[in-house]
């Protein structure tokens, strides 16, 4: 496995690893400890620069990151190493001398990160030749509360890393997403060219976290996300599976639907199944020729590959953490007509977060749907 470098420990950073993953890489990229070099890294280069600037809000991640990198510099017995480097605790001091009160409330229970997708070798953005691409979300601080639409989850990084590695698939098409949460995907989806993007939660708070988030990336500029597709094509919507009617749907006519953590709750996998066999089921209307020239085109027409048929394909990430559940909607899915293939191994993308080990990129399977009839 090739060395991380440190543009890989400022990417952890940005993304909020937690701090055992963190120190794990800052270790790596000291072949094994947390060289000076390193710590000056973490010093000058993260802490002095993000924190301040404001790319990184929450004071308690960053006071437990800088103890826990002291700690461990501390109790290095290698003899290449030396003490550590005073400004860390400078730094350490000031963040313990931050009021908890003061700071809970200007956190005001959310936290950004920046997830940065960095291409690997044989991979870039041919339009603009960009090697990386930095994504700013603004996400849940707790979960406990049920705020789980406003998290990051593994199969939407997933997902995301597959949209980025088969932009040809997604490039000029109609996406429409189910249950997109923080919005990661749609701006995936934004980025490598889609020509419309509709992105949904049934989840009010979700839906209001995720349109922040568009207007983070989409509408920004510098390190932002800059995206090929207009902002006014773009779009949020509220969209309760169980109340999601089939005239609302049809209305769509997307070419690509997506999702990612999607099964999860029995009761709600019928409404859900429902709602991706209207939308598989719809074709895109191809309006009839009148004229002898657009007649001979279309009869030397000849489709050459899937991505050119009317009726529009699914693609679900997910991890299968309840197999009962998972059973269920494989049965619904059947029931429906809908044929679902894993194309987990023929389609696995590369690592673009190789900085991001609190991802479990293994656990994630990657499911093809379309109406079987």
């Amino acid at each position: 496995m090739e060395r991380p470098n440190l543009e890989h420990l400022k990417s952890a950073f940005l993304a909020m690893e937690p701090p055992n993953c963190f120190i794990s890489l800052a270790r790596s990229c000291g072949g094994g400890y947390i060289t000076p070099e390193v710590q000056t890294f973490i010093l000058d280069i993260i802490c002095n620069g993000y924190v301040r600037s404001g790319a990184v809000s929450n004071s308690s991640y960053v006071r437990n990151l800088l103890k826990k990198v002291i700690v461990d510099a501390e109790s290095t017995t290698s003899d290449d190493a030396v003490a550590v480097v005073d400004g860390l605790y400078e730094q350490f001091a000031h963040y313990m001398t931050l009021p908890a009160e003061d700071d809970l409330l200007k956190e005001e229970n959310r936290i950004y990160k920046q997830i940065s997708f960095l291409y690997p070798n044989g991979f870039h953005d041919v339009s603009s030749g960009a090697r990386s691409l930095v994504v700013s979300l603004q996400c849940s601080l707790n979960l406990l509360e049920g705020d789980t639409g406003c998290a990051i989850w593994p199969s939407s990084l997933f997902l995301s890393e597959f949209i980025l590695s088969h932009p040809a698939i997604f490039s000029n098409k109609f996406c429409f997403e189910v249950g997109s949460g923080v919005g990661l995907v749609g701006t995936c989806l934004a980025y490598v060219g889609a020509s419309k993007v509709i992105l949904t939660d049934g989840d009010i708070s979700s839906l209001a976290n995720m349109t922040s988030n568009l207007e983070l990336n989409c509408l920004g500029s510098g390190t932002k996300a800059k995206t090929k597709t207009s902002p006014d094509m773009i779009q949020c919507k509220h969209l309760p599976w169980e109340f999601a009617t089939e005239s609302e749907l049809q209305g769509c006519q997307p070419d690509i639907i997506l999702g990612a953590d999607v099964i999860y709750d029995p009761l709600c996998l019928p409404h859900l199944i429902q709602v991706l066999s209207i939308l598989l089921k719809t074709k895109k209307h191809v309006p009839e020729e009148t004229n002898d020239a657009t007649n001979k085109s279309r009869n030397n027409y000849i489709p050459c590959n899937d991505q050119m048929k009317e009726t529009p394909v699914a693609y679900i990430a997910q991890v299968i953490r309840n197999y009962e559940t998972f059973n269920y909607f494989l049965k619904l899915a059947e029931e429906a007509d809908l044929c679902i293939v894993d194309i987990t191994e023929t389609k696995r993308p590369p690592d673009f977060l190789p900085y991001m080990l609190s991802y479990d990129r293994s656990s994630v399977h990657l499911y093809r749907l379309s109406f079987s009839k």
